[in-house]
């Protein structure tokens, strides 16, 4: 099996994360940087965009992120999701993965034809680079999770890291140094999802 397979399958969701990191984080913004470079899009849009926080910013989002769940979680059930929000702020930083409806908004006016596509192809290729940044962080060492709590956080991290009204936030993926594996994964049997025609 190639190291790129092997690589692929190495990644998982490691909830269990720390402060620590296992590299720098200026190699952090390397492995970012490098993603968003070459990771594909179609029509060669490269709408994704990234915003990496570390320290006291990463803290602060997960800390606005449990205060809006608060509102909108039951009293008598925030506990659990408390825990989790904590277990995320517990980790070295958080990636936010963004598409920037501008260049999707322009895309379909100058490719009217396939203006119901560009919506689409563009979350398909956020997919992608989350993945990638994702498996390059696992392949650095650090655990990591990608989650959804948009849209309920939109418009505070908007304000919050001044970011520009055309990004639309996608996931988000925090990250740290590994203090508890990952548990089992069961696979649906392969032949339920792969047809081969020769």
């Amino acid at each position: 099996m190639s190291e790129f397979l092997n690589v692929l399958k190495k990644r998982r969701s490691v909830y269990g994360i720390s402060k620590e990191s296992v590299i720098s984080d200026d190699k952090i913004e390397e492995i970012v940087k490098e993603a968003v470079l070459h990771t594909p899009s179609s029509f060669n849009s490269q709408s994704a965009r990234v915003v990496v926080l570390f320290n006291e910013q990463h803290d602060k989002l997960w800390d606005i992120t449990k205060e809006i769940l608060r509102g909108q979680v039951p009293a008598e059930n925030f506990g659990s999701t408390e825990q989790k929000m904590d277990s995320f702020k517990s980790g070295h930083g958080t990636v936010l993965f963004f598409e920037d409806q501008s260049v999707v908004e322009g895309l379909q006016k100058q490719f009217a034809l396939y203006a119901d596509n560009f919506p689409v192809w563009s979350n398909q290729s956020n997919g992608m680079l989350q993945l990638v940044v994702w498996t390059a962080l696992s392949e650095a060492g650090l655990g990591a999770t990608l989650q959804h709590y948009n849209p309920l956080i939109d418009e505070k991290v908007t304000a919050e890291w001044s970011i520009p009204a055309s990004w639309k936030l996608i996931a988000q993926m925090p990250f740290g140094k590994p203090v508890a594996a990952p548990g089992e994964k069961e696979y649906a049997p392969i032949d339920s999802r792969l047809k081969v025609f020769k």
